[in-house]
C-alpha cells in the first residue's frame, strides 16, 4: 500500500509577505462572515480567474520544492535533510493555507463550473492544514516530518543465536513474520516492531490538535470531515456510501475469515486460535495482518491442484529487482502507453541502499509535475513485490496521463482510482499473462482456479475491513469521540469489529499501535485503499468488456489489448478535472462504485468456502463485532 504523492503538512512564517501577495492575487482581507450572494458578472469572474492563475503558479513552484526535498529526505534520512524538508513543507502547506483563506471571498460568486471546482480543490489539498499562526505551522511541520523519519528509522534491537545483538528493520521483520511457522518467534517480531511506535504518541496527539485547527479555520467541523469532504458529496454521505461497500463485501470476507481461522487452529491448536474468536494478529503473516497471502501454504486447499508460485517463478527466470520493473512497464506500453523516461530508470530508488537510513515503505512521486516520475521502494523479487511494483507504476503512468491538466486537476477522480489502477493491472497477472511473458510454462486448468483464487483473496479481500477501519479510527480522533486516554483501546476495538483480528498480548494506553502502520504517522489518508479495492475490480470488468472478454473474470488479462488501453487512458487524462461519477462512468457505465464485480470475480471461491465452512462457527465474539453463527 502506498501513497499517492508525497504531500506533507508544511508551515512558514508568512506574515511579512502576506499582504503584499494578496493584493498581487487581487485578494481583501477575510471576514468573519462570508460576503452575501453576488451575481456572476464579467468582472468578478475575471478577479476569480486572475487569482486561480496565479495561485495555481505559485503552488506548482512551491511543490516542485516540496516535492525535491521530501524526496531526498526520503532516500537519504539525515537530520539536516529533515529539517530541508520541514523547511519546503511548511512554506507549501502555508501558502496552500493562506491561499484558500484569501480564496474564501469568492465562496458566494457564481463561477463557471471548472472554475468553481478549483477552489473548493483548493481547500482540500492538504492532508492537514496548517493553522494561521506562523509558530503553530513551523510546529506543525516539525511533527510531520519528525514522525515520518522517525518512522523509517524505525529499528528492533535482539539477541541473536550467537548472542549478539541483532538489529532489524521493517523488511526484515516482515520476511520472519511471512515465513516463520514458529509462534513465539512471530510474537516477538510483532511486539518488537510495535514498541517503535510508542514515542510517536505524545507528537500524534498535538499533530491531531494542529491539524484541526487548520481544517477548522478553512470552515470543517475537524480534519475528518474535511478528507470525508473530497469525493463529491457531502461528508456524511460518504460515510455511509463507505458503510454501503463493505456490506456489500463482508460476507465474502467472514467466509474467508473462518474457514482461515480453521487452518491455523489445526496448525497452532484452538488454544492459540479460538474456534469462535477474532484470530490473533501475528499469526497472519504480515506486521498489521492487512493481507494474509504469505499463510497461502498453510491454508492451502487440500486436495486441490497447487497454485503456482510467482515468487518461485521469477527466481527460476533469474529475474532482479529492476527486471520486475521492466515487466511492469511493458504491460502498460503493451496497452498504448509511452514507455517510462530514462529519468525515471536513473533517479528512481528501485533497491535498498546499504550506507544509509531511508523509508523503505513504497511510493510513487511526482517531483516536478510534467515527466520527473520516480518510484522508491525497497524491491526484493517476491510474487507480493511483483504486483507491488504494477501498483507503483500505475500511479507513475496515472501522472503522467494527466500532466496537461492544470495544476489543480492533475490527480485522479477521487483518491481511490489513483491506488485502484495499479491494482486493475495486476488483476490480468494472470496465468494466460505468465505464459506470455515466458514466466510460466503451460496454463493450470480449470481445476488449479480453487488455489488461485484463494491466493488472491487472502490479499485482496482479507485487506478490506483493514482499509477501512483506519480512517474509521481517524475520524473518531479528529472528531473528539476517541479520546488521547483511548486511543490503543479504541483501535483494538475497531479491529476486532471489522477485522475480527486482536492483538496477540494485552496492549494498554502505554501503546500505540496505529502509529506502528506508516500512513498513521505519515498522515496519509487509507480509505482511499479500501475504495481501491472495490474499484479495482470495477475497473477489471469494465476493460476485459471493452477487449471482448466473456469468460470467467478471474481468468481474464487485457495485457496487448489497445482497446482496453485507450479506454484506461481516457479516464487517467481526465484527472480530477470531473465529478468522479462521472469519470466513473465513463469508463464503466456505472456513476456508482459496486463491488458486485469482487463478488462477480470471487464467486467460485465463496461457494468453495461455505462447502468448507458448513458446520463451523462463522464470524466472531467480541464486542461490537460480527454475530457468531454457524454454518
Amino acid at each position: 500500500m502506498v501513497e499517492t504523492v508525497k504531500r506533507g503538512a508544511s508551515a512558514v512564517k508568512r506574515h511579512f509577505c502576506l499582504a503584499g501577495l494578496l493584493l498581487s492575487l487581487g485578494a481583501h482581507a477575510v471576514a468573519a462572515e462570508p460576503p452575501p450572494p453576488r451575481v456572476a458578472t464579467t468582472k468578478n469572474i475575471a478577479e476569480a480567474q486572475a487569482f486561480m492563475q496565479k495561485a495555481e503558479g505559485e503552488l506548482a513552484a512551491l511543490g516542485v520544492q516540496s516535492n525535491r526535498a521530501s524526496w531526498v529526505n526520503a532516500t537519504y534520512i539525515t537530520g539536516d535533510t529533515e529539517a530541508l524538508a520541514a523547511e519546503a513543507q511548511k512554506n507549501l502547506a502555508a501558502a496552500t493555507q493562506r491561499l484558500a483563506m484569501a480564496a474564501k471571498r469568492f465562496d458566494n460568486a457564481p463561477l463557471p463550473p471548472e472554475l468553481a471546482r478549483k477552489f473548493k480543490l483548493l481547500k482540500l489539498s492538504l492532508a492537514a492544514p496548517p493553522p494561521g499562526d506562523p509558530n503553530a505551522q513551523v510546529e506543525l511541520t516539525k511533527i510531520t516530518v519528525g514522525m515520518e523519519s522517525e518512522y523509517g528509522r524505525g529499528t528492533y534491537c535482539r539477541p541473536g543465536a550467537d548472542g549478539k545483538e541483532t538489529c532489524l528493520q521493517i523488511n526484515e521483520l516482515s520476511r520472519i513474520l511471512a515465513t516463520s511457522r514458529d509462534p513465539q518467534e512471530l510474537l516477538d517480531v510483532w511486539q518488537g516492531w510495535h514498541k517503535i511506535a510508542v514515542p510517536l504518541r505524545p507528537r500524534y496527539e498535538r499533530f491531531v490538535q494542529l491539524a484541526n485547527k487548520g481544517a477548522s479555520e478553512l470552515g470543517f467541523a475537524d480534519t475528518g470531515a474535511m478528507w470525508r469532504s473530497n469525493y463529491d458529496m457531502e461528508p456524511d454521505a460518504f460515510a455511509a456510501e463507505v458503510e454501503r461497500l463493505w456490506g456489500q463485501v463482508q460476507p465474502l470476507y467472514v467466509s474467508l475469515h473462518a474457514y482461515v481461522r480453521t487452518k491455523l487452529g489445526e496448525q497452532y491448536g484452538t488454544k492459540l486460535v479460538p474456534a469462535n474468536r477474532p484470530i490473533p494478529a501475528h499469526l497472519l503473516g504480515n506486521m498489521w495482518a492487512q493481507e494474509w497471502g504469505n499463510i497461502y501454504p498453510l491454508v492451502a486447499p487440500a486436495g486441490v491442484v497447487p497454485s503456482y508460485d510467482l515468487t518461485q517463478l521469477l527466481k527460476a527466470k533469474n529475474v532482479d529487482e529492476r527486471g520486475m520493473f521492466g515487466y511492469g512497464e511493458r504491460f502498460f506500453t503493451s496497452l498504448g502507453f509511452d514507455s517510462l523516461p530514462k529519468t525515471f530508470w536513473e533517479r528512481s530508488m528501485l533497491v535498498k541502499p546499504k550506507d544509509r537510513e531511508v523509508v523503505c515503505h513504497a511510493s510513487a512521486w511526482e517531483i516536478d509535475n510534467p515527466d520527473d516520475i520516480r518510484i522508491k521502494m525497497c524491491t526484493e523479487v517476491t510474487g507480493e513485490d511483483f504486483v507491488t511494483v504494477h501498483h507503483e507504476l500505475g500511479h507513475n503512468f496515472y501522472q503522467r496521463a494527466y500532466k496537461k491538466q492544470p495544476p489543480l486537476f492533475r490527480n485522479s477522480a477521487n483518491d481511490g482510482f489513483h491506488e485502484a489502477v495499479g491494482d486493475t493491472i495486476a488483476l490480468s497477472v494472470t496465468p494466460e499473462y505468465l505464459v506470455k511473458v515466458g514466466l510460466m510454462g503451460t496454463i493450470p486448468g480449470p481445476e488449479a482456479d480453487t488455489g488461485i483464487l484463494l491466493r488472491q483473496a487472502l490479499d485482496k479481500v482479507a485487506f478490506l475491513p483493514f482499509g477501512l477501519l483506519i480512517d474509521q479510527w481517524r475520524w473518531k480522533v479528529y472528531s473528539g469521540a476517541v479520546q488521547p486516554k483511548d486511543y490503543n483501546k479504541a483501535w483494538w476495538a475497531l479491529r476486532e469489529r471489522y477485522q475480527g483480528v486482536s492483538a496477540p498480548l494485552p496492549r494498554s494506553e502505554a501503546d500505540f499501535d496505529p502509529g506502528a502502520k506508516f500512513h498513521v504517522p505519515a498522515n496519509t489518508p487509507y480509505t482511499r485503499y479500501f475504495l481501491a479495492r472495490v474499484l479495482q475490480f470495477q475497473f477489471h470488468r469494465a476493460l476485459c468488456r471493452e477487449a471482448g472478454y466473456t469468460g470467467p473474470l478471474h481468468r481474464c488479462s487485457v495485457y496487448g489489448n489497445k482497446a482496453a488501453g485507450a479506454k484506461l487512458a481516457l479516464m487517467l487524462e481526465a484527472g480530477q478535472s470531473r465529478p468522479w461519477p462521472e469519470v466513473l462512468s465513463a469508463m464503466t457505465g456505472e456513476r456508482q462504485m459496486d463491488a458486485t464485480a469482487m463478488l462477480d470475480y470471487f464467486a467460485p471461491l465463496k461457494s468453495w468456502l461455505d462447502e468448507q465452512n458448513k458446520g463451523v462457527k462463522v464470524g466472531w465474539e467480541s464486542a461490537g463485532s460480527v454475530s457468531s453463527t454457524i454454518r
